[in-house]
């Protein structure tokens, strides 16, 4: 049993390793490499979907809908229905492999289509759980 924790953290502590030293640099093909937001982006963004909520804490304003794209720092969110541009946010992205859940930010609104949104300090547990799937993607 002692085994297998030990077994566990090592692995859980190599996939964020991983996870780390693809933030910078993944050797997959990132989305939209010209796109016009690409200059604002420290790292790039891959092809993930999933499903995510998302809440605005001031009003109770629930929006469910689907991501796109993923990175370490944000995702894009397919929705007809967008919020305006600053808005706070809580996240729930959810997979097979489990919930991502951090606060956001919307950093651009593309009317009818989507926002991007950008994840404001998510826990380190979460991070955790987003570099695996990260590095699931990149490989």
């Amino acid at each position: 049993m002692r085994r297998c924790a030990t077994l566990k953290q090592s692995l859980t502590k190599s996939l964020a390793r991983l996870g780390e030293k693809f933030m910078g640099a993944f050797s997959g093909t990132p989305v939209n490499r010209g796109g016009p937001y690409r200059e604002h982006r420290e790292v790039p963004r891959f092809t993930l979907i999933a499903s995510i909520e998302l809440r605005e804490p001031e009003t109770d304003t629930r929006i469910s809908g689907r991501i796109s794209e993923i990175s370490r720092k944000g995702c894009y969110v397919d929705v007809l229905i967008t919020l305006p541009e600053g808005t706070g946010l809580d996240v729930r992205i959810s997979r097979d492999q489990g919930v991502f859940e951090t606060k956001g930010k919307i950093v651009y609104v593309q009317h009818g289509m989507g926002m991007g949104v950008t994840f404001v300090d998510p826990a380190p547990e979460q991070l955790e759980l987003l570099d695996t799937w990260l590095a699931e993607i990149a490989m």
